[in-house]
């Protein structure tokens, strides 16, 4: 194995961002940030408590009620999110970089997170300008329209998994939407967090309308999202935080948006492009290190070809190379943190009590340290398995067989879960009548996950509440208020005119 890359140049404290300047925690209180492949700490991260939520609210307060963001024109908002975007595609390699390191992706994908992370700025920077909204007519008598405006601080709560990136996905619509926002990152990966500050004042976003605090969820994240000048919060995480912070929102009745977990299922019908499917499920599962929450980590195979599916895709994922993430040729690379490698392990021992082990099951051949994980698979898992019901969120799938279309759809909607679906059948009456039944927010035909912004994200059942992306982004941002207009004369009833009568 090649020495170990470590990137140049890596801070020795990670501040909060507030107001426009970096700052510690008001206590002084700080944390270790691990390298995965070493799980070694690198760096010491401040640990926001409350009173550092405060400071930052109280700076997105400000920028919203007296700043000039939330008032600024669509394109004039517009031009400084491309501006964001330049900047981000302008180092995407040293964000990338960054990224391999904090959070153990191969480099390969987590230089396509970055230059997505870009996509996404421009994205939201065109729908700002080119959004339209409804105006209804009465003619001669009523014009009513709708106007938007933007809710206020939003509080932005991230995860681990492809961290960059799924910042950038909240941080976009929020920011053209005319909210100024608290992000809150992964307490796990940190890193490329700190970078949006300097991004964000190159490209002259003013100051207060960005504001970081890094901390543990049940401290920083949890004062954040009880914090009364927080109107809404984005959260992307654990279903079981989700229940948690649904709870804490509901005594200010705040607006939510969240994307939980998921256990998707991959159907493979035996009329399938065998190829194509084998290709696909592969890279659907083991892509991110497995770490992905649309993840088809349940594929269900239809019977006349389950023995050959699963003949080939164990020798193909025995085959996948595991190794530094910095290096070009690993596909898989480390999990995150050794505290989610105990967790995935204990999944892989447990699978070999519930499914007949094809692949991996272990430590990768070496790899003595790190939190590395063999691509693992088990066949013939059951529904009542708890590999096939509840997520792992690594680099471990659970294959079944089905007879039947019905049998296939009962297995795929047999999870608490309902995040993605993927369908694989050269039936199109089939595939878009399995589509429409199956029990998920998100259906892929003869694909894996492959994502137009302009569309609806999100789960169904435990994977989530509400929609993101497209123009439900901007709706989840802005009030729609409703301007009523009278173009004539209003027949009004006149209460009190008529003369009461004594008794």
């Amino acid at each position: 194995m090649a020495a170990h890359h470590v990137p140049a140049d890596l801070p020795d404290k990670l501040p909060h961002y507030i107001g426009g300047q970096f700052v510690d925690s008001v206590g002084g209180e700080t944390f270790e940030v691990l390298d995965p492949v070493t799980n070694q700490p690198y760096t010491l991260a401040a640990a926001g408590q409350a009173a550092d939520v405060d400071r930052a609210v109280a700076a997105a307060r400000a920028a919203f009620v007296s700043g000039e963001w939330p008032g600024m024109q669509a394109r004039a908002r517009a031009r400084i999110l491309n501006r964001i975007a330049d900047a981000v595609q302008a180092q995407d390699k040293r964000l990338a970089e960054l990224e391999t390191f904090d959070t153990g992706l191969p480099i390969t994908q987590a230089l396509g997170q970055a230059q997505r992370a870009a996509e996404n700025f421009r994205f939201f920077a065109d729908l700002v300008v080119a959004q339209s909204d409804e105006v209804y007519q009465v003619p001669g008598r009523q014009l009513n329209y709708v106007h938007r405006k933007p809710v206020g601080v939003a509080g932005l709560i991230t995860p681990w998994n492809t961290p960059f990136m799924l910042e950038s996905w909240k941080l976009a619509p929020a920011l053209a939407s005319g909210c100024t926002v608290v992000l809150k990152p992964a307490e796990f990966t940190p890193l490329s967090a700190g970078l949006w500050a300097g991004i964000f004042r190159e490209a002259g976003l003013p100051d207060g309308v960005f504001n970081l605090v890094n901390g543990i969820g049940e401290q920083a994240g949890d004062a954040l999202v009880r914090h009364p000048d927080v109107p809404l919060i984005s959260f992307t995480g654990e279903t079981t935080t989700g229940q948690l912070i649904y709870r804490n929102c509901a005594d200010s009745l705040k607006a939510m948006s969240m994307e939980l977990g998921g256990k998707s299922p991959a159907v493979v019908f035996a009329d399938a492009d065998l190829d194509a499917a084998i290709d696909s499920t592969l890279f659907g599962v083991f892509s991110l290190n497995g770490e992905r929450c649309t993840a088809g980590s349940r594929i269900l195979v239809q019977r006349p070809v389950y023995a050959e599916f699963c003949r080939r895709y164990a020798e193909r994922a025995a085959n996948i190379v595991v190794g530094d993430p910095h290096d070009p040729a690993t596909e898989v690379g480390a999990l995150v943190h050794p505290e989610h490698y105990a967790k995935v392990m204990h999944y892989v021992e447990l699978g070999k009590s519930e499914g007949r082990l094809l692949a991996g099951g272990g430590r990768p051949a070496g790899l003595p340290t790190g939190n590395y994980v063999a691509p693992t698979v088990f066949a013939d898992v059951p529904r009542t398995a708890r590999i096939f019901q509840e997520e792992v969120f690594g680099p471990v799938v659970a294959i079944s067989p089905f007879d039947t279309e019905q049998e296939a759809l009962e297995l795929a909607n047999a999870v608490r879960y309902g995040l993605a679906a993927y369908v694989w059948t050269s039936d199109l009456t089939r595939a878009h009548t399995f589509a429409q039944s199956v029990q998920a927010g998100m259906v892929w035909l003869n694909s894996h996950n492959v994502r137009d912004l302009r569309t609806p994200f999100g789960g169904v059942k435990a994977s989530g509440l509400g929609h993101e992306g497209g123009y439900r982004s901007l709706d989840f941002y802005t009030h729609q208020q409703a301007v009523h207009v009278t173009l004539g004369e209003v027949h009004t009833a006149r209460f009190g005119t008529s003369e009461r009568t004594s008794a």
